[in-house]
């Protein structure tokens, strides 16, 4: 298991890399382009194969995160097209950071109903992938069920990824706090969760957890991180995830609320300990 945070990348990769060893992560995740926008962006392949070389070094796993405001699900043509544009672009920046996936957050239906939603996002998908021919895995990330956000639940997700023209293409990733937050699983339920992650056949195509406490109770459907042991679901809890033998293989990335960087190097110290 790769204990790791998401870290800026605004210097560049190199920067970014060095600040993972300095952290003394063993994975860490960074936003393809501006989380906010999604202006496309110049790879500066020189700064990117710095980076490389700096994780390859210390066998450091890299993840990416596309731009929160694309919408997968859109039923406007014009934020479909954009949103294709982005997500394509997004992958081969990743295949230049040499990340083993690109996380996505999966649509919203705006209204439209879920049925409408879910086809939009497949058929959103499709477009994507038909693109992209690289070894980077586009990882769809369940929802805490905000609004009308889809892919509460590891079925759906992996009904989504099933439908698609082009599954061995796609993977997942799961963030502990969404989870929570949308009644997918506590303290109790994880071994219910890990056995339908292997029943549906999800744990074989998971890439990478997300892992944060939330601020906000079990089924609240808001997506709210705190650090570890701090919110609602607790260190005992979170610590199932860190023990479980079928987890071991993967990154596991804090993405929880920092005034400073520096201050995922005492959660991951944190974090490990509760590991054992």
């Amino acid at each position: 298991m790769k204990i790791g945070c998401h870290i800026s990348v605004a210097k560049g990769l190199e920067k970014a890399a060095m600040q993972a060893v300095h952290l003394g992560a063993e994975s860490f995740q960074v936003f393809t382009k501006n989380p906010r926008g999604l202006k496309p962006k110049k790879i500066d392949h020189k700064d990117a194969n710095k980076g490389v070389e700096i994780m390859t070094k210390h066998g450091i796993t890299l993840v990416c995160h596309t731009p929160y405001i694309t919408n997968l699900s859109t039923p406007k043509e014009d934020l479909q097209e954009v949103t294709i544009r982005s997500i394509a672009e997004d992958l081969h920046i990743a295949e230049a950071y040499g990340a083993v996936g690109a996380v996505v957050h999966c649509g919203k239906h705006v209204g439209e109903g879920e049925e409408y939603g879910t086809k939009r996002m497949v058929e959103t998908l499709d477009l994507i992938l038909e693109q992209y021919n690289g070894p980077v895995k586009l990882l769809l990330e369940n929802t805490a069920g905000q609004g009308t956000e889809l892919g509460l639940t590891i079925r759906a997700l992996v009904a989504i990824r099933e439908a698609t023209k082009y599954p061995e293409k796609i993977g997942y990733c799961f963030d502990t706090c969404h989870a929570f937050a949308a009644g997918q699983w506590d303290e109790e339920s994880f071994d219910k969760l890990l056995e339908d992650m292997e029943q549906t056949g999800y744990l074989d195509h998971l890439v990478c957890i997300h892992f944060n406490d939330s601020k906000v109770p079990y089924g609240s459907r808001k997506d709210r991180h705190e650090k570890i042991g701090k919110g609602e679901i607790g260190s005992d809890a979170l610590a199932k995830f860190l023990r479980s033998e079928k987890l071991q293989h993967l990154p596991v990335v804090l993405e929880t609320p920092v005034d400073d960087e520096q201050e995922y190097a005492e959660e991951m110290v944190y974090i490990r300990d509760l590991k054992g």
